[in-house]
């Protein structure tokens, strides 16, 4: 039977070719949307889907018989990852792939702030020359770049900012309420050292202490029920006047109307990537009133978006379908349990002989527990093994009892609570 993966979304020609040296059946259809992605789904029986920024909703899900869903991408938003976890489908992405990519279009956007390089460029274009007015710039060398987030991208800004000689302050929810100086430790696992050798690098407690030491702010959390409108009117406050604000994350995760009262009340200078309202095809009309400010730089959503990025994240790609196919594990996967209802876990040693776990499923469902995880690990010489069984609840001593004695194969059992 052909194992079959559709591509609905723009991708690199070597990711397709990597998916069809491996022998998968491989649709390439990047303009496949809505209704349309859902006919695809239905009528071509595919096992995978990979999709860039293209939307996949519930009914998509229930149009075929999808099993895998790789956002090839980091930011994994536009999945219904929730319906994707009632349904058993697995939801993967290339997390740090594109990391490089998107600082790099970060500090593009701070240096085209800082020397107004766009507009430069307009009235160059319309024939004015006016090295007066353009030759006024702050200059980055020891200014303080505040960080929300250091994940991936938030290291290769690290690493950037230290090259520019820019301070560095940084508030990450796992670092969340500390302060002071960044230590060799923490420096090491975040691959920071060199650059908390050159500059100075300390942990904001909160996003708002973080924003109240900036002269730029760059947001790169990911979008989730935590960092919804993270940057909100009470943070936008405690910038300095005429401050810089980067936003190369999701749209939702700033207030875009407190940021455009800010820029016409407090001069702040604003670049941004991403915006709360993108159109779901790659070109449409398109309108937002904060990219009509003065002082507001935009770009179309393109930080993963160089060659480099998209063959990196092309491979990743191919990776974890291989991956998948030839394992049945799934890297990167971001909709599994981090804890399951579990509150028990028997531990059953056996011999390693057919209908031994059988056995014991079947009195566990009978007594109407269920299983939430598993695993059996076999012994060498494959003669025993020992099976650990994660259950919703405590099986009783008589049914434990029960299990041993009526199959000689079981050896030992135990219970523990989780």
């Amino acid at each position: 039977m052909s194992f079959k993966v559709l591509v609905a979304d723009k991708f690199e020609k070597s990711g397709i070719d990597g998916l069809t040296a491996a022998g998968y059946d491989v649709q390439y259809e990047p303009d496949l949307k809505d209704d349309g992605l859902a006919q695809a789904i239905a009528s071509g029986g595919a096992d995978v889907l990979v999709v860039r920024g293209t939307k996949v909703t519930a009914p998509m899900m229930d149009a075929g018989r999808l099993s895998l869903i790789v956002r090839a991408g980091a930011g994994y938003n536009t999945i219904d990852v929730a319906a994707a976890s009632t349904r058993g489908i697995y939801v993967s992405n290339c997390p740090g792939k594109n990391a490089i990519a998107v600082a790099e279009l970060a500090f593009g956007l701070l240096l085209s702030l800082d020397r107004r390089i766009p507009d430069n460029v307009a009235e160059l274009r319309a024939g004015k020359w006016n090295k007066k007015e353009f030759s006024k710039a702050a200059g980055l060398y020891g200014r303080t770049l505040a960080l929300l987030g250091v994940g991936s991208i938030g290291q290769e800004m690290v690493r950037r900012a230290a090259a520019f000689g820019l301070d560095i302050v940084i508030w990450s929810r796992r670092f969340d309420g500390r302060s002071g100086p960044i230590d060799d430790e923490t420096a090491r696992e975040l691959g920071i050292e060199a650059a908390a050798r050159a500059v100075r690098i300390e942990l904001a407690p909160t996003p708002v202490d973080a924003a109240a030491r900036a002269d730029i702010l760059s947001v790169h959390v990911a979008l989730g029920p935590g960092t919804k409108g993270l940057v909100n009117p009470d943070l936008l406050a405690r910038l300095k006047p005429g401050a810089v604000v980067i936003n190369t994350a999701r749209g939702e995760v700033v207030d875009y109307d407190a940021l455009a009262a800010a820029v016409r009340e407090r001069g702040l200078r604003v670049g941004l990537d991403v915006y709360a309202n993108e159109p779901a095809s790659a070109t449409a009309d398109f309108s937002d009133p904060i990219v009509a400010l003065p002082n507001v730089y935009g770009t179309h959503h393109i930080g993963a978006s160089t060659d480099q990025a998209q063959e990196a994240i092309a491979a990743e790609t191919v990776r974890i379908i291989r991956s998948y196919r030839e394992t049945g594990r799934v890297p990167n996967v971001v909709n599994l349990a981090r804890r399951t209802p579990a509150t028990h876990m028997l531990v059953v040693r056996h011999r390693d002989r057919p209908g031994v776990l059988a056995h014991v499923f079947d009195h566990l469902r009978r007594a109407n527990l269920n299983v939430q995880e598993t695993e059996n690990i076999v012994f060498e010489g494959a003669e025993a093994a020992v099976a650990r069984i994660n259950l919703d609840g405590e099986p009783p001593a008589a049914l434990c009892n029960q299990i041993k004695s009526e199959n000689a194969d079981v050896l030992d059992l135990h219970l523990v609570s989780l």
